[in-house]
């Protein structure tokens, strides 16, 4: 399985888990799509960074595109890269934050963590 199978089958599991098993429709919400706008270029700066310095590498045949140069730095827009990184990174990135956000919710309907509980013990007396 390549790459990019991996990343649009990750994007397909998160929205199932977010519309159907969750049912925390995080994705039909225009809140969602403004965070993660936000997040989204900042996963860009970080990631062209390491993929654009050539500190992480891909393997051509297992991303989309893939036909630069393995000892060449791959190119900044095109040949399956925005701001140097595959466009499988981003497939990955949004349905992390998705499947982060949707568990989020789901615990939070649920009760889960409603008492802050960080911090030292405390010890009664």
């Amino acid at each position: 399985m390549t790459y990019t199978a991996i990343g649009v089958l990750a994007v397909a599991i998160a929205v199932l888990l977010d519309l159907f098993a969750f049912k925390t429709r995080m994705v039909t919400r225009p809140i969602f799509w403004v965070s993660y706008a936000i997040i989204v270029f900042f996963q860009l700066i970080s990631n062209g960074l390491f993929t654009g310095t050539q500190i992480v590498k891909y393997n051509g045949s297992a991303i989309i595109g893939g036909i630069s140069p393995a000892d060449v730095a791959p190119p900044f827009l095109g040949d399956g890269r925005i701001a140097f990184a595959p466009v499988e990174d981003l497939l990955f990135g949004f349905s992390l934050v998705l499947l982060s956000l949707s568990l989020w919710v789901f615990w939070g309907r649920r009760g889960i963590d409603r008492t802050t509980v960080s911090g030292p013990p405390m010890w009664r007396k």
